[in-house]
């Protein structure tokens, strides 16, 4: 049997032109046309669902995009920064580079994503204990479902505090008729090598405005001051993505729109094939304003008092019948490094936790593997 895996990257055919020409006209370092070009293709893509103008920096990883919006948020030492906790570390640790302290808020469970009733309650808090609202919320669109933006932009209005909208997993996604990733301050993508498309590893900041993403392409170049020789009279990082890398994404948008499709397609085939059994539930978000996810992931709940086995045991089941499964993400508040972190949690995101499992998605998944898959679920 061939193996099934989780999210495996699909190439579309024209990403060896743009690396071609990459090589062709020696352009394989970091910058370059191919750079330019997938910024444009970026900006132009999520500009047509914005509502506001739209500016997108190529960066080498999604990462690296949550620590330049912190950089250009002012976040510091002695700061705190609301973020998510049912996420990947990724959306956490960049406030910890910048020497402050995470905050984390728990699920709501229409969406799996930040509660708003929890955001309020921990903005409110902190705000007694510190004397000072935090510098940022980072909510996140977990597996590729919206968060309750209206209610979190709300809230975050009122406050004054900006948003970092972390929609890594989330490129298609639409919430009320537009992309997430445009309705914060900064919108953070991912390119990784699983990600709804692909530059091996890369990543993006979505900007409002031209002097914004100048600024972040400042900082994301070592911050190097327009003198004959190299000067730095800020703090800089080497985030930017390589020529290379960004023909790869150059390729990738001409597939993208299908991509999605397909993601949408495997998740509707697993809900109809698993429609019936019992103890195992295709999670479907709910609604609250017309939102559609791009179902980055498929994921399922466990319930073991059904079935007879575990999120655990069933990934054991489809290791040994060669398909990659994994557990959804470990809750930031349950992570030892972030132990003495504050927190303001429900039992959402540790129950989720306990019974969930991600199961094969995206362009690579055939309709036979997805039957395949199902067989195995059904025992």
């Amino acid at each position: 049997m061939s193996k099934i895996w989780l999210s495996l990257a699909h190439m579309g055919g024209a990403e060896l032109d743009f690396v071609h020409s990459a090589f062709d006209t020696n352009w394989v370092v970091p910058l370059g046309p191919n750079v330019d070009g997938f910024e444009s293709d970026l900006s132009e893509w999520f500009g047509k669902k914005s509502g506001h103008e739209v500016h997108v920096v190529a960066l080498s990883s999604g990462t690296s995009a949550v620590h330049l919006a912190l950089v250009m948020l002012g976040v510091s030492k002695g700061d705190e920064v609301i973020c998510q906790s049912f996420t990947f570390s990724a959306s956490a640790n960049p406030i910890a580079y910048q020497g402050a302290t995470p905050v984390f808020v728990d699920s709501e469970p229409g969406t799996w994503n930040m509660d708003p009733d929890l955001l309020e309650e921990a903005i409110e808090d902190r705000i007694k204990k510190t004397g000072k609202a935090p510098k940022a919320i980072i909510p996140v669109h977990l597996y590729g479902t919206p968060a309750r933006m209206n209610d979190i932009l709300e809230i975050a209005s009122r406050y004054g505090i900006p948003i970092v909208e972390d929609a890594a997993e989330a490129m298609g996604s639409t919430y009320d008729g537009r992309y997430c990733g445009t309705f914060g301050k900064f919108g953070v993508m991912s390119f990784n090598g699983n990600k709804m498309i692909t530059t091996s590893g890369g990543g993006a900041l979505i900007c409002r405005t031209e002097e914004e993403a100048r600024k972040v392409k400042f900082y994301a170049t070592q911050a190097r001051e327009p003198f004959p020789w190299y000067q730095h009279e800020h703090i800089g990082y080497n985030y930017r993505l390589s020529n290379v890398s960004a023909g790869i994404g150059r390729g990738q948008m001409m597939v993208v729109d299908e991509h999605i499709a397909h993601h949408r397609h495997v998740h509707a085939l697993y809900k109809d094939l698993l429609a019936g059994v019992e103890g195992i539930t295709v999670t479907e978000p709910e609604n609250p304003v017309a939102n559609e996810p791009n179902y980055w992931l498929s994921t399922i709940l466990v319930d073991s008092e059904v079935t007879g086995f575990t999120n655990l045991e069933l990934t054991k089941r489809l290791a040994d019948a060669q398909i990659e499964s994994r557990p959804l993400w470990k809750p930031m508040h349950l992570q030892p490094v972030f132990a003495n972190a504050p927190k303001y949690v429900s039992e959402v995101s540790e129950s989720l936790f306990r019974r969930g499992l991600c199961i094969p998605s995206g362009p690579m998944v055939s309709d036979d593997d997805v039957k395949r898959i199902v067989q195995v679920i059904k025992g």
